[in-house]
């Protein structure tokens, strides 16, 4: 039995054009590509018990074991990091996460997180109860996905805020671009969601099994072989959006984990390959814990988001 920091993967099939780091992290679409290539230099992956080459294609039957280094606990240090801020006063701040920055340090991401422009911003001034690693963090966005994030600076903020994503009180809307054409123009996605049976670092629908998930969506432009849409997540479940629009069979744009195939084909039919999945949280509202009142937000579509509607106009 391998040790509870090692994985053994058995490669099912040969794939002549993928390279070894890239299938990794398809298999473990939380882990960055970089963090695989270091596994890699440290010896800490082997293909049938030699070490591992990023360069390498993967053929059907070869054993691959990953070794992963115990987690250090992350003192994140403040780094002066551009923020793109939508509001702030002494108790919280809005701001517009940009795609491809992490929320919080890791392994593999020990800087440039959002976490360390937080530091550096507030200056001591972050609510401590996310712990050492995620000070306050009341939610997160995944690396990819840009948009919308509260951050609190103290901890009454930090409970308060809490309670109210717990207590289904702030409202969430996401616009995606996804793959194909979507019907019906809206409805419902009523499908609990756990993690994947096989794929350990995934999240599936899942048959009598898994926490229950709820979405609202509805069309908001039919684009080239894809369709800009608005969703409303009502539940907070990791990759909820991501994972029930491939439910509907609709994946989004530029999602290899959730919708590597029907991306290909989009690619094929439209010449466009997004950088990233085309997820972003356009809209956030909540009480503001001090005064009780109402607050929203609106954070503008990044480029590439834009870039993506222009050309599957």
């Amino acid at each position: 039995m391998p040790a509870h920091n090692e994985t053994i993967l058995i490669v099912e099939k040969t794939l002549p054009h993928e390279r070894l780091d890239t299938f990794l992290r398809s298999q473990f679409p939380t882990i960055s590509r970089g963090a695989i290539q270091r596994l890699m230099e440290q010896g800490d992956i082997r293909v049938d018990g030699n070490p591992a080459k990023a360069t390498h294609h993967p053929r059907a039957g070869e054993k691959i074991e990953i070794h992963w280094p115990a987690a250090r606990p992350a003192t994140a240090q403040p780094q002066e990091l551009p923020l793109d801020i939508l509001f702030e006063d002494d108790d919280l701040l809005v701001l517009n996460k940009p795609p491809g920055m992490v929320v919080h340090p890791s392994a593999g991401h020990e800087a440039s997180t959002l976490v360390n422009a937080l530091l550096h911003h507030c200056a001591g001034q972050l609510s401590g109860i996310g712990g050492v690693a995620r000070p306050g963090i009341v939610h997160r966005l995944d690396k990819e996905t840009s948009g919308c994030l509260v951050v609190a600076k103290n901890d009454p903020t930090h409970l308060a805020l809490s309670a109210q994503f717990a207590g289904r009180e702030v409202e969430k809307v996401y616009h995606a671009i996804a793959c194909g054409m979507v019907t019906p123009e809206k409805g419902d996605i009523h499908a609990a969601i756990a993690r994947h049976p096989t794929h350990r670092k995934r999240m599936a629908v899942t048959d009598g099994c898994g926490r229950e998930a709820w979405t609202s969506y509805c069309v908001l432009e039919r684009l080239r072989a894809a369709t800009l849409v608005e969703a409303l997540p009502h539940t907070g479940r990791t990759h909820q959006v991501r994972v029930h629009f491939k439910h509907l069979g609709f994946p989004l744009v530029g999602d290899a984990t959730y919708g590597n195939r029907q991306n290909k084909r989009l690619t094929e039919l439209t010449d466009y390959a997004a950088p990233r999945q085309m997820l972003h949280a356009n809209k956030l509202a909540f009480q503001d814990p001090r005064t009780g009142r109402r607050m929203s937000f609106e954070a503008a579509w990044p480029e590439d988001f834009k870039e993506a509607a222009r050309v599957l106009r």
